[in-house]
């Protein structure tokens, strides 16, 4: 594989624009090979040119340089080809740039072109990585922080009693916490006035009562600083040290100035958040401290993944400048990416180290305090494993597809031989059987536009499982997905192939029970699998479908997610899929179901619920708006719609957005078309227009319902589009995780 393309495959895509731009730099590269071939230039000038060139260029440097303070000063030698140098800006930030000494030959205007474009990415990569850095160093203080305070409440629940020392008076224990962060803090043990110093964030030491007298725990402690260990950073930290005197309360005594943070994700803990605060003091209980674990851990988790990724962001960026430059050494017969590689080595992006040595503490920290000092089960827990293509997947995939074809030829061969569309039960089957079958029909095609969505966000590198907030290696590719809805297709058509029968029983005037059972009994088998509490058929994915569906049941009480709102749209357009269950609860309740006959219509009641069934999605999707309305308190939605849809007209791309993933513009106009009229259709319904000459009213209902199943696939790949441009456009590519604790000197945002 070229780089190139490796590179786009392993790049974080809420990143891209941060990294190289490999590929323009490597069209300029073809530009100048391209001239250079053309004009039949020698690999090199003769050296009186050379040194004539390289004189001027040096001495038009020396001017600069003793202007604008450049760090470094130029080799005096004939073969060099560029200078490097960092300009100190503002701060301590440095912009690095570099000076090419033969634009004076042929063909130097290209080369000049490349390296102001190399430069500048250079220098974007290293300020987007500095910034990356200094913000997972204030999540890192923040969650030593956290942890702090965690420790101290499993001392407090595990241990009601600490801080009373048997026979020896009350014992204290506290942290000595420097200013500023800028050393590790001691651990100071007081029992009886009698103060015990112990070595920077070794342990901390408490007493509790036991029998017998005093008995000391001691509980391991790493430190999350990102500080270096040089002499000169050392001797400040010491110096901080000495001369502060502000102290931070230890493990215990930390609870009394922090509070735990109750997020409104649950119908209790919102009715909370509306009548009382969003934080309430420790309650010091079991239930209390699980869930903050488990809040810990999970951002714990993902912070190790943003580290990981940040330090293969700074790998990749390193590497597309070395294989860039020896393409210019190549092409140019030149040796330049020497002293630029050493430039590269010598940026913060070669010497930080700040996100290795983090790595390192995070995995110290978690496989001690999450993982009971099991590195194996840490590691596994931070480093969850990729989801691995299996062939049988595809196997089974074109198995069931091969079943599928064979099963609707036969049945279109059975309707045919035995004339069945102009039988005289016809009419009798459409009405009572045909709704029944339909319910599976509208499933299987919601899955195979789901499938096809999956195909086409990996296609188009959308990264739909971090949208959605999967389980990193659960989420259901389009195999999978395929394989889901070819399989209920074998199902379903097998079952209709086995009531196809139109006439009835002569001696008892009546269908075979059995037979008329099957939809029941298909309707069943699927109920069970998706309730299924074990390990199979994409648990965990099924299980992720209920969560979020309760959720919209459960609208507005509930945290609204992306995921939560995606349903509510895709229920939107299953209103004739909750009909057709309707249908179930009354065909095989009340109505007669060996005779094929029912008296639903004929209900008031089962009337009025058949409205009640197609408001439900559309009520809960607005009870979901109204909770984001609640939560963002942004009126101003409808105003920002307008102002957008009135800037239109300034975008690169007239009546759309400036990005797009799909470079063929007539592909979104078609479906913005196919988009409007598909909304149309549904105006068939309220005008009557139910039977076409050659559909029953049954079949011409189940047209339109796939129409919108349609239409809603095809808005669904362009609403993850916006997503991912949204992702993009503001760099986040990790999912923000509540914290448990909150301390009474952080602002409450």
């Amino acid at each position: 594989m070229k780089f190139g393309k490796e590179l786009a495959s392993q790049m974080v895509q809420e990143w891209q624009a941060a990294y190289v731009d490999y590929n323009q730099l490597k069209k300029l590269l073809k530009d100048l090979l391209r001239f250079r071939q053309n004009h039949a230039l020698p690999s090199s000038p003769g050296p009186a040119a050379r040194q004539r060139s390289l004189t001027r260029r040096l001495t038009m440097y020396r001017a600069f340089s003793g202007l604008t303070g450049l760090r470094g000063s130029p080799r005096k030698n004939e073969d060099e080809v560029i200078l490097v140098s960092a300009v100190e800006q503002e701060g301590s930030d440095y912009r690095y740039q570099t000076m090419f000494l033969r634009s004076s030959e042929e063909g130097g205007e290209y080369e000049l072109v490349f390296f102001r474009k190399l430069d500048e990415e250079f220098n974007k990569v290293v300020k987007f990585y500095k910034g990356k850095v200094e913000e997972v160093k204030k999540e890192a203080e923040q969650l030593s922080k956290q942890m702090d305070a965690l420790i101290a409440l499993r001392i407090r629940v595990d241990k009601p009693y600490v801080g009373v020392g048997h026979g020896f008076g009350p014992a204290e224990v506290r942290v000595a916490a420097p200013a500023g962060n800028s050393a590790p803090a001691t651990v100071i043990a007081s029992v009886n006035g009698v103060k015990q110093e112990s070595s920077p964030f070794s342990s901390i030491v408490l007493f509790s009562n036991m029998k017998g007298g005093l008995h000391m725990d001691v509980i391991q402690e790493v430190e999350m600083s990102t500080e270096g260990n040089s002499v000169g950073e050392q001797a400040s930290a010491e110096k901080n040290r000495k001369d502060s005197r502000s102290f931070r309360p230890a493990s215990i005594d930390v609870l009394d100035h922090v509070k735990i943070n109750v997020d409104p994700d649950t119908p209790v803990s919102t009715l909370r958040n509306v009548i009382k605060s969003s934080k309430s003091d420790p309650s010091f209980s079991k239930e209390e401290l699980t869930k903050a674990e488990e809040k810990l851990r999970k951002a714990f988790v993902e912070f190790y993944q943003q580290l990981r990724l940040l330090k293969s962001y700074c790998f990749l960026n390193m590497l597309a400048f070395s294989k860039i430059m020896k393409k210019y050494d190549k092409i140019t017969s030149r040796s330049a990416s020497k002293s630029y590689l050493e430039m590269v080595d010598k940026s913060y992006l070669g010497t930080s180290d700040e996100v290795n040595k983090l790595i390192e503490r995070l995995e110290a920290t978690f496989i001690k305090h999450f993982a009971n000092g099991n590195r194996r089960k840490g590691m596994k827990s931070l480093r969850p494993g990729h989801k691995k293509e299996r062939h049988r997947t595809t196997f089974f995939l074109g198995l069931f597809t091969g079943c599928s074809i064979a099963l609707v030829a036969a049945i279109i061969v059975s309707i045919h031989a035995r004339n069945l569309l102009n039988h005289e039960g016809r009419g009798q089957y459409m009405d009572n059987i045909f709704p029944l079958y339909s319910l599976f029909g509208f499933i299987v095609l919601h899955m195979i536009m789901y499938g096809s969505n999956t195909y086409l966000w990996r296609r188009f590198r959308v990264n739909y499982p971090f949208i959605f907030g999967f389980k990193p290696g659960t989420e259901l590719g389009f195999r999978e997905v395929f394989l889901l809805a070819s399989g209920l297709s074998v199902l379903a058509l097998a079952a209709v192939l086995s009531n196809l029968d139109m006439e009835m029983d002569p001696r008892t005037q009546s269908f075979e029970a059995l037979t008329e059972l099957v939809p029941l009994g298909l309707v069943t088998v699927v109920l069970l699998i998706t309730f299924c509490p074990f390990n199979i058929i994409y648990r965990s994915s099924r299980f992720f479908l209920l969560r979020c569906a309760w959720h919209c049941i459960c609208a507005p009480l509930y945290k609204v997610t992306l995921s939560d709102f995606f349903l509510a749209d895709q229920l939107t357009s299953q209103v004739q899929a909750f009909r057709s269950l309707q249908f179930y609860v009354c065909y095989y309740g009340w109505g007669d179901f060996k005779k094929r006959s029912n008296r639903c219509l004929e209900s008031n009641v089962y009337e009025i619920l058949y409205i009640v069934v197609a408001i439900i999605p559309f009520w809960s999707r607005a009870l979901q708006c109204l909770r984001r309305l609640f939560e963002e308190k942004d009126t101003m939605q409808g105003l920002n719609c307008l102002k957008l849809g009135s800037s239109a007209k300034e975008c690169q791309n007239p009546w759309l957005r400036d990005k797009l993933l799909i470079s063929n513009k007539a592909v979104y106009f078609v479906a913005i078309v196919v988009n409007i009229l598909l909304r149309l259709v549904w105006m068939q319904l309220v005008l009557d227009f139910n039977e076409a000459p050659f559909l029953h009213r049954r079949a011409m209902v189940a047209v339109v319902a796939c129409l919108e199943i349609l239409r809603r696939g095809i808005w669904n790949f362009f609403r993850l589009e916006n997503e991912h441009f949204n992702n993009v456009g503001k760099y986040r590519a990790f999912k923000s995780v509540p914290l448990p604790f909150h301390y009474e000197d952080e602002k409450i945002m």
